[in-house]
């Protein structure tokens, strides 16, 4: 029997922040070998990795925007794709004119175009501090991905936010699937109730086998 195919998503923000609850440096883990793990655990093929993340103004410090970027530009050399977006301030209404202005992008059926609006802007609730269209661009290539150009058949969304359930519900009935997996800590117990499958992450397994070599920890 044929492996299905996987395209990993990250998002970097929910996994640096949840992952730091067990490592004081989440960039020491290999990215490449977390999907690979993953991929494995549910006997997928690896496709392909994106990362999501914001970009720090540099008025938050130089030292902190050029490492971030530093890290960010190591990604790209892995052969991970990396998608940015500033962190700053939204209003409700400046997410929803994004977000409408992403949908209007796609080329959605007319049975899929509904379910996104839906999924994406009305059931939106008051945002006050967002990472401005990193969460919609993650569940846009998820369905493009998925669903409109079928480059995969399973999607692994690395994050414990259950704002993605819309997005998961819309492939889940394109008979395409969505896998979650983050460390316990910050995972949500709607991602653990929503009828996807998931992986929670062990500290032990991610030492054992998703760390970066000893080399290249000491050159970061």
């Amino acid at each position: 029997m044929t492996s299905k195919n996987a395209i990993v998503f990250i998002d970097g923000n929910n996994w640096y922040h949840n992952a730091k609850s067990w490592f004081s440096k989440p960039s020491d883990i290999d990215f490449w070998k977390l999907s690979k793990f993953i991929c494995d655990y549910f006997k997928l093929n690896l496709l392909d990795i994106f990362y999501y993340n914001s970009v720090p103004s540099i008025s938050d410090g130089e030292t902190i925007y050029y490492r971030h970027m530093q890290f960010l530009s190591d990604l790209g050399k892995q052969r991970i794709h990396v998608i940015t977006r500033k962190l700053q301030r939204n209003s409700t209404k400046e997410i929803i004119a994004e977000r409408e202005s992403i949908l209007r992008g796609l080329d959605l059926c007319v049975d899929c175009k509904p379910l996104v609006k839906t999924g994406f802007i009305e059931s939106l609730g008051s945002i006050e501090k967002k990472e401005k269209g990193v969460d919609v661009q993650i569940a846009v290539d998820m369905i493009n991905k998925s669903i409109i150009t079928k480059e995969c058949d399973c999607c692994i969304l690395i994050s414990g936010d259950a704002d993605f359930l819309p997005a998961m519900q819309i492939i889940k009935t394109s008979e395409k699937e969505v896998i979650t997996s983050m460390v316990p800590y910050g995972y949500s117990n709607q991602l653990k109730s929503g009828g996807f499958r998931y992986l929670i992450l062990r500290r032990a397994e991610l030492i054992e086998q998703c760390m970066k070599s000893y080399k290249e920890i000491k050159k970061s």
